[in-house]
């Protein structure tokens, strides 16, 4: 029966360590957004807490001030988590090869853990579970060393384009206000080497939202900027510069925009949120029919020109929104993004 019991522990521990071993493997190696369990079930039960002060909060700097926390804690966790699971797992299979208390196990596997060196035993079952458990915690702590400079470098390789904008679009970044500066500066004709630029952006913000999913939470240093008020903003003004403003048709815009939705969409698949990937050109968006009409007289008030047809700028306008639509609204919502027309304004639809 002790044979039994010891050999069944010796199985529990291997899985735990197994686990957290994968699980460590795909959240900091792996260059794949993989929705990983364990990293989810951390993230959760941090976010759970936060969730819980942020409806303490009273405004929205206040709300800000929280949540700007709560990636960086989540990441400070995360490999304590980790760390813990791994030294608890070794306690079973310390245990397994020889039955110890409880606090000998604990000493035993802290130490193999950290390598400290105080706690050993002369046996070489015991000298292989203690060397391979000190290997797993240093690669742990290698690893940790690695993923944070790579995490650094794409939060402030995306929050270089988020600040930039505001000197085409304001703050809040607004769509009428980028159209309206481009063309009061003459700059039509040059928007092509932006669409470009934001094409890249968008390229970059999938391959490094969906891998290094934290990045999402990391809230830009200007508590009025978001990378994803930001990311609607560009997709609105190259809908109604294709749609609405009476200008040569633009390519670039049109790949930007095709390039922003797929981005958005695939962040937004790997947070489980639903959307419609072909949906109808004449599906409902969020956005109404008098709130176009009313930016259109806004861009018209500022000279900028419009086309005749109305009716089929709205159906063009409303068939490019339809594609970003749902996936802009709810992940502004999922970050608690600050003030944005058109984006973060917008009750969510979460499925």
């Amino acid at each position: 029966m002790m044979i039994l019991a010891r050999v069944l522990v010796a199985l529990i521990g291997v899985g735990i360590v197994s686990v957290t071993v994968v699980s460590a493997i795909k959240t900091f190696i792996l260059p794949r957004g993989i929705d990983v369990w364990l990293t989810r079930l951390v993230f959760n039960g941090v976010g759970f807490f936060f969730r819980l002060r942020v409806k303490r909060t009273k405004s929205y700097g206040q709300r800000d001030q929280v949540m700007a926390l709560f990636a960086p804690v989540t990441l400070f966790i995360m490999p304590l988590v980790l760390l813990s699971l791994i030294l608890i797992g070794y306690m079973c299979l310390f245990w397994a090869i020889e039955v110890r208390p409880l606090a000998d196990l604990f000493k035993l596997s802290g130490s193999s853990l950290l390598t400290l060196g105080y706690a050993s035993v002369d046996t070489v079952p015991s000298k292989l579970l203690e060397f391979s458990e000190a290997m797993i915690g240093l690669i742990m702590v290698a690893l940790l060393i690695a993923y944070l400079p790579t995490m650094y470098a794409a939060f402030a390789k995306r929050e270089t384009n988020v600040a930039l904008l505001e000197a085409w679009a304001g703050t809040p970044p607004s769509a009428v206000e980028m159209i309206s500066r481009s063309h009061r500066t003459g700059e039509f004709e040059q928007l092509d080497a932006v669409w470009r630029s934001w094409q890249i952006w968008f390229a970059e913000l999938e391959e490094s939202h969906t891998s290094l999913a934290a990045l999402s939470f990391f809230r830009s240093p200007h508590p009025n900027r978001s990378w994803i008020t930001a990311a609607g903003t560009i997709l609105d003004t190259a809908a109604l510069m294709l749609s609405a403003v009476d200008f040569q048709w633009m390519p670039q815009a049109a790949i930007c925009l095709r390039t922003g939705f797929l981005s958005l969409r695939e962040i937004a698949a790997f947070f489980n949120i639903g959307f419609d990937p072909a949906p109808d050109p004449g599906d409902p968006i969020r956005i109404s029919r008098a709130e176009f009409d009313e930016v259109c007289r806004q861009l018209a008030a500022r000279n900028v020109p419009l086309k005749e047809d109305k009716e089929q700028a709205w159906r063009d306008f409303s068939g490019w929104r339809v594609n970003y639509d749902t996936v802009l609204i709810a992940l502004a919502a999922l970050t608690m993004a600050p003030y944005a027309p058109w984006s973060s304004d917008r009750q969510p639809e979460l499925e």
